[in-house]
């Protein structure tokens, strides 16, 4: 067996093994030794918290002291401060508050500066960015009110709703910069598909939250009860959210029965996954301008335009018309494919005409036409169906009509069957998924109500953390914060040390 021998203990860090010593104490008592595990392992975090504590406290203060004093300071104002005091600060870390000293450098009549806040790149309020990564990864996750309660059950912090919402905000400021520094690599593969699609989803939203129309039209409502909806009154609260996703995927050319047998799910084939896939959603910004920063994730992967582009939609006349825009104005070609589930509900729709409601023959009625469309044939399927119903002197054909005209007014983006042969996608299930597990699942709790910054902040570090981002993107946030909150408050001739804090 392996002895290994026991370090000594700096005096810095007394405190800590004094707290260390008072657990395994409390470990050997009558009461522990003849506990269930349960409440023993209640008791270790609580007092191994206090132990990380009391180390962290005496770490902080041993950095602090073992920095350099710096006779003068000058800030980015050119003003040298010459004047030194010993200053404490508080930090909220992950074990609970810690306390330490450092040197504060001033003048009369400018404000001081602590260089050692720099060198340990501490945050602008008293939460670390232990603190702020928790309370995000908790508020992306679920309602403030659970966030806060986790972060309090498995930290040492101590985090209120308000400061919550406030760390959510300002970790989501560099969302922007992080995609437009952080570029997705090139495919190698010019085979290989890039594909486009957005979509949107409603969130409640206060009032103060609302686009103008929507919140004239909720002001002109009445309601029937102060304090609750009534059926029909639930209109004008809500504000869209433009979701958008680009991915890679290779080629697999498939067959009409290849399709009919996934929706069967009789399939023999895989269907290729998407790879490289990032999703977004923003509630601030309008579609035409998330179609833009979804071409602009395109370009990115592939500048010299020599990937096949393909944009799944699904009907929205103002999605096509953006995305037609954009593709003139980006200068290439863009296949747009009409998602085909949003066909198969047409038919179905169209199927409760004709087949009184449950009755199998619907379903064999459906998979008929949907083969045909999926051979290229829609304009034609258009025409039977209506030919069909004039026929059977159908009363009731209004699902009928609308199918046909949907069929007629998309036939452009319905040739499934050289989609199919070029290995194309068909159906929008990336951005679906994306609409609800980014927005729904998180945005639409019971009794949410957003305000327009908070909504904006929670889809942007859940767009971080549904593409894979999030770990990468605290990097980089925390680098973006050192800058705002130290290295931009002294002068360049101090960038001797303050490039050495950087690094």
């Amino acid at each position: 067996m392996l002895i290994y021998p026991t370090p000594s203990i700096p005096a810095a860090y007394a405190s800590a093994s004094e707290a260390f010593g008072c657990l395994v104490a409390r470990l050997g008592t009558p009461e522990s030794l003849g506990a269930e595990h349960a409440g023993v392992e209640r008791m270790i975090a609580s007092l191994g918290t206090e132990v990380l504590r009391r180390v962290f406290e005496a770490w902080v203060n041993e950095r602090a002291a073992a920095e350099p004093r710096r006779d003068v300071v000058v800030g980015d104002d050119d003003v040298a401060r010459t004047h030194h005091r010993s200053a404490s600060r508080s930090i909220e870390s992950r074990f609970g508050t810690v306390y330490f000293w450092r040197d504060r450098v001033s003048s009369a009549g400018v404000s001081s500066r602590a260089p050692v806040d720099a060198v340990l790149n501490l945050p602008a309020d008293r939460f670390s960015f232990g603190v702020r990564e928790r309370v995000v990864e908790e508020a992306i996750r679920g309602s403030f009110e659970s966030a806060v309660k986790a972060v309090g059950e498995t930290t040492g912090a101590s985090v209120a709703k308000r400061q919550a919402e406030e760390i959510v905000r300002a970790a989501a400021v560099d969302f922007t910069a992080f995609y437009a520094e952080d570029a997705v690599p090139v495919a190698s593969d010019a085979q290989t598909l890039l594909v486009l699609t957005a979509d949107g989803k409603g969130i409640v939203m206060r009032a103060d939250g609302l686009r103008d129309a929507t919140r004239q039209a909720a002001e002109k409502g009445s309601h029937k009860l102060e304090r609750r909806l009534s059926k029909g009154e639930k209109k004008n609260r809500k504000r869209m959210a433009e979701v958008a996703a680009v991915y890679d995927l290779p080629r697999v050319p498939r067959s009409e029965d290849d399709v009919v047998g996934e929706l069967d799910r009789t399939a023999t084939t895989t269907r290729p996954r998407a790879r490289n896939k990032r999703v977004w959603a923003s509630i601030e910004k309008p579609l035409h301008t998330v179609i833009a920063e979804m071409f602009d994730e395109a370009h990115r992967r592939d500048p010299e335009h020599q990937r096949r582009w393909v944009a799944l939609v699904d009907g929205n006349k103002s999605q096509i018309r953006e995305i037609r825009s954009a593709a003139r104005r980006e200068g290439v070609e863009v296949t747009l494919v009409l998602d085909v589930i949003h066909v198969i509900e047409y038919l179905w729709s169209a199927a409760w005409d004709v087949f009184a409601e449950g009755d199998p023959a619907a379903e064999k009625w459906v998979r008929k036409y949907l083969t045909e469309i999926l051979r290229g044939r829609a304009p034609i399927v258009a025409a039977a169906i209506r030919r069909a119903a004039t026929v059977r002197k159908l009363e009731k054909r209004a699902g009928i009509d609308k199918a046909a005209a949907y069929l007629l007014k998309y036939k452009a983006m319905l040739r499934y069957d050289l989609y199919l042969r070029d290995g194309l996608p068909i159906a929008t299930g990336v951005i679906e998924g994306a609409c609800r597990h980014l927005v729904k699942d998180r945005m639409d709790i019971t009794g949410a109500r957003w305000g327009l910054k908070g909504a904006e902040a929670i889809l942007q570090l859940r767009s971080l953390a549904t593409s894979g981002d999030l770990a990468a993107y605290w990097e980089f946030h925390q680098g973006r914060e050192f800058w705002r909150n130290h290295a931009s408050g002294y002068a360049a001739s101090e960038d001797a040390w303050v490039w050495r804090a950087a690094a």
